[in-house]
C-alpha cells in the first residue's frame, strides 16, 4: 500500500473518529445549558460557557481515561467553567430583590442598569427536557425566574452543591468527587444553601399545568383588549410588576393599574406572539408603531403564578437582545396578524 493510500486511510478514520468524538458531546449541549443557565441566570452567559466546556472537552478528550462518565467530566468541566465566570462578579437579580417599589405616577422608567445586572428569561427549546413526570416537574420549576434568582443568593459553590444534589439528582459522593471535596463539606453546604433558599419564602406553581394556561390566556385576552379591570383581577393584592432592565418595579393590583392606563397606556392594541420560557407560556408583546399598523417589539412578558392568580409580571424589555434569542421577529405588518 503506497504512502498516499495509508494517509487517506489515516485522514478518513480520524474524521470519523472526530465526527463521533462531537456526537458524544453534543448530546449533552441541552442539559449542559440547563445547568450553566441555573449557575449564571443568563442565557447568553450560559451559551457561552457551554461552548467553553465543549472546546476544552474537545482538547483533553484523548486524555480522558472512562475514569468517570463522560457525562459526569462534562459537568465538571462545566462547574470550573462557571465559577470562573462567578469569580469577583455582582449577583444577577431582579428589580424586587434591589430597590425599593416605585410610585405608578412615574412618567420615565429612568436610566437601564447594565446587561449583567439582571436575571434573564431562557426558551426552552435551548434546555434538555427527559425524564419521568416527576423529574420533568422539578426541571421546570428548577428554572423558574424566581427560583435561578434565588440561586443567585447562594455563593457559586453552595449553589452548584445544590443544583447538582435537589435538581439532578446526584448522590452526595459524586458531588464531592466532582468538586474536589469531602462528602461531609458537600452535605453541608447542601443545608446551608437549602436554609437560605427557605428563607426566601419561594411558590411553587403547577409548571404548563391546566389551570395555568387557562390563568394566562385571560391575562393575555385582557391585555389585548386592554380591558385593564378585567386584567388586575387575575393579580394577587400584592402582585409585582417588573420591567428589567430598568430598576422601577411596582406592587399592588392599584399601583400596576394606574402604571397600566397611565404611562403603560401606548400597550393598547399590541400583538402577542405565544413563546415557551423558564418551563412555561411566555408571551412576546409588540407595540402599535405607527399609521401603517404595523407592529414593533416591545417586551417579553412572564408570569409567575400562585395558586389561581398571578403573583409576578416580569416585563423584559431588551427585545434588541431577547427577540432573536426566541427566533422572533423584530417586525410584524398589519398583514401579518
Amino acid at each position: 500500500m503506497t504512502d498516499v493510500a495509508v494517509n487517506s486511510i489515516r485522514r478518513r478514520t480520524v474524521t470519523r473518529d472526530d465526527s463521533e468524538a462531537e456526537r458524544r458531546l453534543e448530546q449533552h449541549r441541552g442539559e449542559l445549558t440547563g445547568y450553566c443557565y441555573r449557575m449564571l441566570g443568563s442565557p447568553f452567559e450560559a451559551d457561552d460557557a457551554v461552548q467553553d466546556t465543549m472546546v476544552r472537552a474537545w482538547r483533553g478528550l484523548d486524555r480522558f481515561e472512562d475514569r468517570s462518565t463522560l457525562r459526569s467530566w462534562l459537568y465538571r468541566i462545566a462547574t470550573n467553567v462557571c465559577l470562573d465566570m462567578l469569580r469577583g462578579r455582582k449577583r444577577r437579580a431582579l428589580p424586587v430583590d434591589l430597590v425599593s417599589s416605585s410610585p405608578p405616577i412615574l412618567e420615565s422608567l429612568g436610566a437601564p442598569l447594565a446587561d449583567g445586572a439582571w436575571i434573564e428569561p431562557m426558551p426552552d427549546d435551548r434546555l434538555a427536557w427527559a425524564g419521568d413526570p416527576a423529574e420533568l416537574a422539578v426541571s421546570r420549576e428548577s428554572v423558574r425566574l424566581a427560583f435561578v434568582a434565588a440561586l443567585q443568593h447562594l455563593p457559586p459553590r453552595q449553589r452548584a452543591v445544590l443544583i447538582l444534589r435537589d435538581v439532578l439528582r446526584w448522590k452526595a459522593d459524586e458531588v464531592a468527587v466532582l468538586l474536589d471535596a469531602s462528602v461531609a463539606s458537600v452535605n453541608s453546604a447542601l443545608q446551608r444553601a437549602r436554609s437560605t433558599l427557605a428563607d426566601r419564602d419561594l411558590t411553587t406553581s403547577e409548571a404548563v399545568s391546566d389551570v395555568q394556561q387557562q390563568l394566562l390566556a385571560r391575562y393575555v385576552d385582557a391585555f389585548q383588549r386592554y380591558d385593564i379591570d378585567a386584567l388586575v383581577a387575575l393579580l394577587h393584592e400584592d402582585a409585582t410588576m417588573t420591567m428589567p432592565p430598568y430598576a422601577l418595579w411596582l406592587q399592588g393590583r392599584a399601583d400596576i393599574a394606574t402604571w397600566l392606563v397611565g404611562p403603560g397606556k401606548d400597550c393598547r392594541g399590541s400583538h402577542w406572539v405565544q413563546v415557551m420560557a423558564n418551563g412555561s407560556a411566555a408571551f412576546a408583546q409588540y407595540r402599535p408603531s405607527g399609521p401603517g399598523g404595523g407592529h414593533e417589539p416591545w417586551a417579553l412578558h412572564l408570569a409567575e403564578v400562585a395558586g389561581d392568580r398571578i403573583s409576578a409580571m416580569v416585563t423584559f424589555l431588551d427585545t434588541g437582545r431577547l427577540f432573536p434569542l426566541f427566533g422572533l421577529p423584530l417586525t410584524i405588518s398589519a398583514s401579518a396578524q
